[in-house]
């Protein structure tokens, strides 16, 4: 899977930031090994100067092989936040959407549950 990771001109894009998001978000999608051919990260500061409270944006577009790329956007007061909202929301998106299209029906199951 590779992980690209882009940053506004306001958000500091080091090397330190890179390997910290492209960690999460392998640690969040590992399981979906190479179902994933790649996923983009987009990190955006909304207020920049500003400041204020959830202006820390990220947006994780998530490319499956043989599908339609999947997105997800979350806000929160810290790069850190935005991030690890990010990745749980792509995580959860692909756990439904790969079990859909796994069941011949298109039905979801979940932990716990039994489908009839």
């Amino acid at each position: 899977m590779i992980i690209q990771v882009n940053t506004d001109n306001h958000t500091d894009g080091g090397a330190q930031l890179i390997d910290e998001v492209k960690s999460v978000v392998s640690d969040a999608l590992e399981r979906f090994g190479e179902r994933i051919t790649r996923v983009e990260v987009q990190i955006s500061d909304e207020n920049s100067h500003k400041g204020g409270d959830n202006d820390k944006r990220c947006v994780m577009e998530a490319r499956l092989a043989g599908h339609q790329p999947v997105s997800v956007t979350h806000r929160g007061a810290t790069v850190d936040q935005a991030v690890e909202g990010a990745a749980h929301k792509l995580q959860q998106m692909l756990t439904k959407l790969l079990d859909r299209l796994n069941d011949p029906k298109g039905r979801t199951s979940y932990a716990g549950e039994q489908m009839i």
